[in-house]
Parts: C-alpha cells; sequence; structure tokens
C-alpha cells in the first residue's frame, strides 16, 4: 500500500468530509483511517476515527462504527487532555450513535448492549451531562426485549429529564416519542408529537424527511388523507437516493402498497433496485425490506405474481421469486434479533406488518405511474377516496329488474348493471335462462361493441334486433334499428346505406302501437339522428368549396340548414320528451359556436341543461354545461363560468364514463385556478380557497384520465394544473414531485408546451434550492427555443440557468451561461435591465475564487459597462424609473467590489505582520486604500442622490447606501462625516407624511448614528 504523506491524509479527510453518504465514502474513510494511524500522528490518527464515525454514520453500514468509536474511546482514557472542548463534546456525543448501534446490530449481546448502556450513563454522569439520552436508548432497548414496563419507566424518565447540550435536537427526539406513541397503537398521540416537525418550526439534517415516512400510515388510520398524500410527495423527494434514509423508503412504498397505488411502489422499488443487496445495518434492512414485502404480497394478490420486479443477487426476480426470496432473509434476521432479546418481538411485529390489509381502495396522489400490467385475477381499479359509487349486489333476478329500470331511466348506471347481469347469468346453468334476459345481455354486448368500434358490432345488433322480434319486443327491435344506422354512419359506409337504414329506423318506430308510451321518444331519436347523420352526409357529398358545389369560401358550409332542422325539431317536441330535446339545444349550441357566435351559443347551452335537469336526467347536462362554462371562461366572465363548470360537477354525480368524469373536473379546476390567479377581486383568502378547490379538482382529473387510458393527454394536463395549484397555495415540494411525473407526456404536447412546463419545473426547483437541477430544467428550455425566430425567450433561459448555477457554486458554467445569454439579450436588443443585470452577476462572479487585482480590475470594467447600459438607454428615456434605479444599483455594487478590494487587501497585510515591507511599501497601501474608500464614498452618494430623486419608496436603498459611505468614513477616521449623512436622512423622514416610509426605517437610522458617534 502507498503510504500517505500528512498533507494527502488532510486533503482527503476534508473531502471525504463532504462526500455523498455510501459505501464509497466509507471505503475512503477506512483508508484514511489507516493511513493516519500508520502515521504515527494521534492528533491526526483520532482526526481520521471521527470521521470515519460519521462516514459511517450516514450510510447503510452504521453498526460499524462501533469499532471506531471504541478505538477513539480508548485514546480519550489514555489520555483525556489531547482532546480540545470540541472534540470531547463530539466523542460524548457519538455515544448515542452507539446506543442505537448495539439495537440495530442482532450479533451485539444483550450483555454487551447493556454494558454500553452502562458505561454511558456513568460518563455522562461523571461529566455532568444529563441523562435523557441514556434514558431514550434504554427505552428502545427495554420494548426491542418485550419490558414493556421497563420500557414505559424509561420513557417518562426521558420526557422528565432535563435537556442539555448532549440531548438530540428537538425534532430528533419527537420523532421517537411519535414512534413510541405508534408502537403504543395511540395514532393520534403520535400525531399531535410530530406537529411542529411537520409543520417545519422543528428540522435537522434527517428531519422532517423521517417523520413525514413514519406519519403516512398513522394519518391513513385516522382518516386524514390529504395530508397523508401531501407527506409522501413531500416526504419522497427527501428520502430518494439516500443510503442513510433507505427505512423511510421503504415505509413510503408500504404508503403506496395499502393505498391501491402500486404501480407507484414499485416504481419506487425500481429506483433503489441497487440497495436491494444485504445491508450493513441489520434494523434498516428489516424496516426497508418489510415495506419491500408489504408491496409484493399485494401484487401476489392482485394477480402480478409472475410479473417482473427488480433484480436481487444480479438476477431479475418475478414478484413471487422476490418476495420469497425476501420473506426468507427478513424471518432468518428477524429471529436473529428474537435469540439476542429472549422474546419474538421483532419476528412478531414484522410479520404483523407485512400482513397489513389495504388501508383505502385508492388514494389518488396526483403523480403519473406506470400501468400495471392487466391480469385476469386483478379487480377493476377503484374510484378514488370520496368519489360516489353504486354498489351492486342482490340475485339475478333482482338485478335484472334494476339493469331495466335503469335502462328505461337512460342512467349511466344501466351498463354497469348489465355487465353485472351478464358475468351471473354465464356463471348459472344456461338451459334455465330467460330468453329476454338473454336478449337484453347480448344487447348490451353488442351496444358495449359499437362504442368500441368492433368489426362485428353491425352483425351483433342484427342478431339482436332479430331475437327481440321474435320475442315480439318490437321497441328494442327499432331500438336495434337505429344502431345498425348509428353504426353504419360510424363506420364510413356509403351514404345511400346510412339513409336507407335511418329510414328503416325511423319506420320502425313510427310502427310501434300508438299507446307504447316509448313510440315518440323512438320516433324523436330517429329524426334527431337522421338529422345529425343527415348534415354530416351532406358535408361528404358536397365539397366545401369551388364553383357549383354550393358553398362559396365563407359560407356557413351548411350550418344554417341544420340549424333551422333542429329547431323545427326543438318545436315539435320540446314538451314531449325534453331530454331528447336537450341534446338537440346542444348541438345547436355547437353550431353557434361553429359560427363564431358564442353569444348565441351560451342561452342555447343553459337551456338544453336546464331541460336535462328538469326531465330528470342531470346527467346529459354535463356536457352542454362543461362547454358553457369553456366559453363564458374564455369570454372573460369568470363567476358566470364556475357557476356552470360547479353545476357540470354535481349533476356528473351518475356519470360512470371516466373521460367525462376527467374533463368535469379539468373544467371546474381549471377556472377555479384562474380565479385564484386573478389580480383584482376576491381577498388573498379566497383566492388561496380556490387554489386549494383547484387542486381537489386537478387531482381527481388525473385519476379519472388514468381509469380512462388518457394518462399521457388529459392526465398531463391535469397534473400540470394540479401542479400550478399546489404551487398557489405554497405546496412547492408536492407540486415539483407531480410535475416531474407528468413532463415525459407534457414534452409531447408541441414545443410551446415543454418550455412552458420546463420553466414552471425550473422555478419550482429553484424555490426548492435544488440549483443544479433548476438549471438543467431552464437549459432544456432555452434548448428548445433556440429554433424560435424571436430569441429573447433563450435569452431569458440562458439567464435563468445561469443564476441557479452561480447558486450552485458552479462558477464556470454559471460564467459560459451569462456570457451566452448576454449575446442573446444584445442580439434582440430592447432589455437594457437583463443586459446590465448579466454584467453586475458576471463582475460578482469573477470575485469568486480570490479577490485579486486583476479580478477587481475585471469587475470594475463589467459594472462600468453596465453603467453605459443604462445611460445609453436613459438617453432614449430619461424618465424611466426602473432604469434610474438600476444605475444608482450598479454605483452601489460598484462600490462594494471596491469596499471588497480594500478589506482582502487590509486582511492581507494582517496575515503578513511581522513581515519587514518597508515604511515606503506601507505608505503606498494606505494611499491607495485612501483613494479608493473616497471612491466608494462618492459612488454610495451618486446613488443615493438618485435613490432621493425616485422618492421615498426607495428610502430603504438610499438609507443602505447612506449607511456604507457613513461607515467607510468611521474606517477613515471621520464618524461624525458619517453620523451627519444620516441625520439628515432622519430630518427627510420625519418631515415626510405618516406611513409613507416603512416603521423600521427611522429607528433604524437612528441606532446607526448611535453606533457610529459611540
Amino acid at each position: 500500500m502507498t503510504t500517505l504523506t500528512r498533507e494527502e491524509i488532510e486533503r482527503g479527510l476534508a473531502e471525504n468530509r463532504h462526500a455523498p453518504g455510501g459505501a464509497a465514502r466509507n471505503a475512503h474513510a477506512e483508508v484514511l483511517a489507516g493511513a493516519a494511524e500508520a502515521s504515527g500522528d494521534a492528533a491526526l490518527f483520532r482526526e481520521a476515527l471521527d470521521n470515519l464515525i460519521n462516514a459511517y454514520l450516514y450510510s447503510a453500514e452504521s453498526p460499524k462504527l462501533l469499532v471506531p468509536f471504541a478505538r477513539l474511546l480508548q485514546e480519550y482514557d489514555k489520555d483525556p487532555g489531547a482532546f480540545s472542548e470540541g472534540a470531547t463534546h463530539s466523542l460524548f456525543w457519538q455515544f448515542k450513535w452507539v446506543a442505537t448501534a448495539i439495537g440495530n446490530s442482532p450479533d451485539i449481546p444483550l450483555e454487551s448492549a447493556a454494558g454500553w448502556l452502562e458505561d454511558m450513563e456513568r460518563r455522562y454522569r461523571i461529566a455532568g451531562y444529563s441523562e435523557r439520552p441514556v434514558r431514550e436508548a434504554e427505552m428502545w432497548l427495554a420494548d426491542a426485549t418485550g419490558d414493556d414496563e421497563r420500557a414505559e419507566r424509561a420513557f417518562r424518565a426521558w420526557r422528565g429529564t432535563d435537556r442539555d447540550q448532549m440531548s438530540d435536537c428537538h425534532a430528533c427526539e419527537d420523532n421517537s416519542q411519535g414512534q413510541y406513541a405508534v408502537l403504543r397503537g395511540d395514532d393520534a398521540q403520535a400525531l399531535d408529537v410530530w406537529k411542529y416537525v411537520l409543520e417545519g418550526q422543528r428540522v435537522c439534517a434527517e428531519e422532517p424527511h423521517r417523520v413525514l415516512a413514519t406519519s403516512l400510515l398513522p394519518l391513513l388510520r385516522v382518516g386524514r388523507f390529504d395530508e397523508a398524500r401531501s407527506h409522501h410527495l413531500r416526504g419522497y423527494r427527501l428520502v430518494r437516493g439516500n443510503e442513510s434514509l433507505l427505512p423511510s423508503v421503504g415505509k413510503h412504498i408500504e404508503f403506496c402498497a395499502l393505498t391501491g397505488n402500486e404501480s407507484r411502489g414499485l416504481e419506487i422499488l425500481a429506483e433503489h433496485a441497487p440497495h436491494m443487496s444485504p445491508l450493513g445495518n441489520d434494523r434498516d434492512q428489516l424496516v426497508f425490506h418489510g415495506g419491500v414485502l408489504v408491496l409484493l404480497r399485494r401484487l401476489r394478490e392482485l394477480g402480478h405474481g409472475q410479473s417482473p420486479a427488480v433484480a436481487y443477487d444480479g438476477r431479475l426476480h418475478s414478484v413471487s421469486e422476490l418476495y420469497e426470496i425476501l420473506l426468507a432473509g427478513s424471518l432468518h434476521t428477524a429471529r436473529r434479533f428474537d435469540a439476542r432479546n429472549g422474546t419474538t418481538r421483532v419476528s412478531d411485529r414484522f410479520l404483523a406488518r407485512i400482513a397489513q390489509e389495504p388501508l383505502v381502495g385508492m388514494l389518488a396522489l396526483g403523480v403519473r405511474s406506470p400501468s400495471l400490467p392487466s391480469t385476469t385475477a386483478a379487480a377493476p381499479a377503484p374510484a378514488p377516496a370520496g368519489a360516489r359509487t353504486e354498489t351492486v349486489t342482490g340475485d339475478l333476478s333482482e338485478l335484472v329488474g334494476r339493469a331495466r329500470a335503469a335502462r328505461e331511466q337512460g342512467r349511466p348506471a344501466a351498463n354497469g348493471l348489465w355487465s353485472q347481469v351478464a358475468v351471473l347469468l354465464d356463471a348459472g346453468p344456461q338451459d334455465a335462462v330467460d330468453p329476454l334476459v338473454s336478449a337484453d345481455v347480448a344487447d348490451h354486448r353488442a351496444l358495449t361493441a359499437a362504442r368500441a368500434g368492433s368489426v362485428d358490432a353491425a352483425e351483433q345488433l342484427t342478431a339482436v334486433r332479430d331475437t327481440y322480434r321474435a320475442l315480439g319486443q318490437a321497441e328494442r327491435a327499432a331500438l336495434a334499428e337505429l344502431r345498425l344506422a348509428t353504426v353504419a354512419a360510424q363506420s364510413g359506409a356509403e351514404p345511400d346505406k346510412i339513409r336507407a337504414l335511418l329510414g328503416v329506423a325511423l319506420r320502425a318506430a313510427e310502427a310501434l302501437d300508438p299507446a307504447d308510451p316509448v313510440r315518440t321518444r323512438r320516433i324523436a331519436l330517429a329524426e334527431l339522428a337522421s338529422i345529425r347523420v343527415g348534415s354530416y352526409l351532406r358535408s361528404v357529398e358536397e365539397p366545401r368549396q369551388g364553383a357549383g358545389h354550393g358553398h362559396a369560401p365563407g359560407e356557413d358550409h351548411g350550418h344554417g340548414e341544420l340549424s333551422a332542422e333542429l329547431n323545427a325539431f326543438v318545436a315539435a317536441y320540446a314538451q314531449a320528451v325534453p331530454d331528447v330535446v336537450a341534446e338537440a339545444e346542444e348541438v345547436l349550441g355547437r353550431v353557434a359556436l361553429a359560427q363564431d357566435d358564442p353569444e348565441r351559443a351560451l342561452p342555447l347551452l343553459a337551456s338544453a341543461a336546464a331541460r336535462a335537469i328538469g326531465a330528470g336526467r342531470p346527467w346529459i347536462a354535463v356536457d352542454p354545461l362543461v362547454l358553457r362554462a369553456g366559453v363564458l371562461s374564455s369570454l372573460g366572465r369568470p363567476g358566470e363560468a364556475e357557476e356552470a363548470a360547479r353545476s357540470a360537477w354535481e349533476n356528473a354525480a351518475e356519470v360512470t364514463d371516466a373521460e367525462t368524469q376527467g374533463v368535469v373536473r379539468l373544467t371546474l379546476a381549471d377556472i377555479l385556478l384562474r380565479r385564484a390567479n386573478a389580480q383584482e377581486g376576491a381577498a388573498e383568502d379566497a383566492r388561496k380557497g380556490a387554489a386549494e378547490q383547484a387542486a381537489e379538482h386537478a387531482l381527481t382529473a388525473a385519476h379519472w384520465f388514468d381509469q380512462a387510458g388518457l394518462s399521457a393527454d388529459g392526465g398531463a394536463q391535469a397534473r400540470l394544473l394540479l401542479a400550478r395549484a399546489y404551487a398557489r397555495t405554497g405546496r412547492t415540494a408536492e407540486a415539483a414531485e407531480v410535475l416531474q411525473s407528468a413532463m415525459p407526456d407534457l414534452l409531447e404536447h408541441g414545443d410551446g408546451q415543454a418550455v412552458a412546463a420546463h420553466e414552471f419545473l425550473g422555478d419550482l426547483l429553484r424555490e426548492l434550492r435544488e440549483w443544479r437541477a433548476s438549471a438543467e430544467q431552464y437549459v432544456q428550455a432555452a434548448e428548445i427555443s433556440k429554433e424560435w425566430e424571436d430569441p429573447r425567450p433563450q435569452a431569458r433561459f440562458a439567464q435563468s440557468a445561469a443564476d441557479q448555477l452561480s447558486s450552485a457554486e458552479l462558477v464556470p458554467e454559471a460564467v459560459a451561461a451569462y456570457e451566452q445569454a448576454l449575446q442573446l439579450h444584445r442580439q434582440a436588443g430592447g432589455a437594457p435591465i437583463a443586459e446590465v443585470r448579466i454584467l453586475r452577476s458576471l463582475a460578482w462572479l469573477g470575485l469568486r475564487p480570490d479577490v485579486t487585482g486583476a479580478a477587481v480590475a475585471s469587475a470594475r470594467n463589467r459594472m462600468d459597462e453596465a453603467a453605459d447600459v443604462l445611460v445609453s438607454a436613459l438617453a432614449l428615456d430619461p424618465q424611466s424609473r426602473e432604469l434610474r434605479a438600476e444605475l444608482a444599483q450598479t454605483w452601489h455594487q460598484l462600490a462594494q467590489v471596491l469596499d471588497r478590494w480594500v478589506t482582502s487587501r487590509e486582511a492581507a497585510a494582517r496575515e503578513a505582520a511581522g513581515a519587514d515591507a518597508g515604511p515606503d511599501a506601507e505608505a503606498q497601501g494606505a494611499a491607495e486604500a485612501e483613494t479608493l474608500r473616497l471612491e466608494e464614498i462618492r459612488l454610495w452618494e451618486q446613488a443615493a442622490g438618485l435613490y432621493a430623486e425616485l422618492g421615498p419608496d426607495l428610502v430603504q436603498d438610499r438609507l443602505q447606501c447612506l449607511n456604507n459611505a457613513a461607515w467607510t468614513e468611521h474606517e477613515r477616521g471621520r464618524p461624525k462625516a458619517g453620523a451627519e449623512r444620516i441625520s439628515a436622512l432622519i430630518e427627510e423622514i420625519r418631515a415626510l407624511p405618516e406611513g409613507t416610509v416603512p416603521e423600521w426605517v427611522l429607528p433604524q437610522a437612528e441606532r446607526i448614528v448611535t453606533s457610529l458617534l459611540s
């Protein structure tokens, strides 16, 4: 092995401290510790041991920290004086990690574990530390061994002991106390304990990450589904790919398995497939694999046992295979714990966990996950929690009665009821089946085939018609005739054939017994079909353009004739069959929209909805109401649009078509979000409430589009809207998670939407301080928009990417992005403020590596260039407040650059104190510093003067400039001159009307004067 020098070891330790947790970091830390020990440098060896302990802690190998900790403890016992105050504190703090590690390894005998706790208690007592951490460790060990009485005593002692510098942070303690409450069956108490962590008031390196995951099932058990969804979306982002938080990943997988989101759980499992191999931490592995086993068991129950899962031990396994492998391994580990603890508690709890039944049929999460492959054993996907559904029960005769009643009333549920009848009919003896029931089932199947566009739909309908005729069911046969005509039109049959079939259907309806109550309805349906299909056939037969063909460019393309026929139909049947007339009026409304006459369409659509509702068939009102809502929204009438959309939603209660349900909710969500984003009108709390409602409807819309097989279309739009609603209500992490899941679909919807989606996601990630990821989104947006004729969008995205790269400390990349953005802005022209801000950013980036004379000179040039750009722009628009404010800000920042240079040179001079630089050099340096300070003061005064011209609303910026100038005067030994500047501003502020400037400005200015003169 190559011997490392002290410098190499120290450099390696510095790099290792900032490396991501995992096996690679651990291996490097082990090498450094070995090299440090071989060097014979005790101080360096202690530092390397401390580093190794920390590396193990934040990985899946945390139990390994026992060995280096024992070595470090030996070093302390040999020479406590060699440990600094900070090193001593760190050593005692690490004792708590040891207490956790002994519980996480079944290979440590119970006697040894107890010995470690006793040693910890003794050392803490001698050092004067609180026993609080000791009692917590005792509680968990007692719980694992089944000694509940001792665990409870330790818990109470833990809670009752004072906190001190050895106590865990409040967030970590809340986590542990909440977990203990869950184990005691008190979910409500746990959630109350976790409240401050979940609200973000108590945080640390691993919280709220762990609490968000641990709270998922308690929230479900107490019925707080919305919070559970939120905690999953927020929490999974925090733990994804983090080796030390694999137990939390397992809890998210378990949550998905118990909420009808098995495909999402499988997706998370696939993301963590590299971590499926045995971990170095037995308890972490048990918790992680336990969550995976809950998912795998659920997938087997749904009929996916033979589907591929993920690789394990270098080979891809099916769901069932992986389940058996992980179950055997986990039970072996659990029983090792039991053998160590002398109880079956660990395995009992583990078996109870993986045997859990779903806590909710389907909890819509909003994120897009790949669908599971269909299986004959899999049950239909349920509606989301809270959706209104109809339960089908009863024997065959009762079910047939309900199906026929629903069919006569035109209820959407009829289709589902007939499907249930078909299942029961197929399962029973065929020789005793009522022929009419068989005909009805055949009718249902033929209609289903027709809706699906099946090639044999016409053949099936013909057979149904003949069967009904033979059974004397003339009105059912007449309806079959009409369906035959409709199928012919849908399949593109010859116009003459379609017209002939329509004629047959109408004659069949007219031939019904005049006393038959459905005769008028059958005739009306046939006539309406003839009108609609006839209009279509005319458009096919008569080209829309060209002389001699009846329709010149700009004419109504047959809309007038269609409208006349529909109006006559409405007049004839308005009283007899209002629900059928409602359909006719809806078509009239659509014709008006096609003629670009929304004001004529609106009352027609309203009338159609009213007729359907009045006829007791509200589901027919849904389509015209949704269309009316969209028209009203486009006309800028949000109140009426919301009213129509809400009415559509309320009347869609019985609609069974998943796509329609999705459209209804998406429409309402879009209108509500528009209201939430309105600049005027309702108060902010009302707008926030509208955004929350929009999120709820968009979430449900996404679910229904998924069920309709439209995840990439309507589902993508619903998720985009959901993300915007979440962002509007401050739920940024949830918005980002939802949007990222929908990105592949959104990118297929054209360049415009792709760019907008990238920009939106970039904005969200920026708010989450995920700088690099945010920059990547802006870069993608810039890449797509570079082919556009207008270069301004690309310039803007390049500038946004540069801002994020700068925040991520990626200086060369940020400089390149700013340079590109600057070139694009100049190419487009008309963006002086963007140019100036880029130039100022480049100036500061040049000072990042080191504040040298060359760097300062370059920064000064950038600032001067920015000022020149603004002067040129002001020549064209002298009164522009924004340009003048930017010029003041540029002078302000140039002064800050000069101040940075003076400060840096003074610090360097202090470091070189003792070296004989000579009196001439010192005098020259002092003269240069004085010259720079005078320039700083001049620039700040210029900026303050310009701010003063712009009015009192910029008094804060003015105060900042004057404050900087005043303290620079103080550094020159002229505090009174600096105080006079601030005092003059104070007098101006006092002369202003009350409320002109923020209340804090005057007291702050007065404090500055006092400090300057003290």
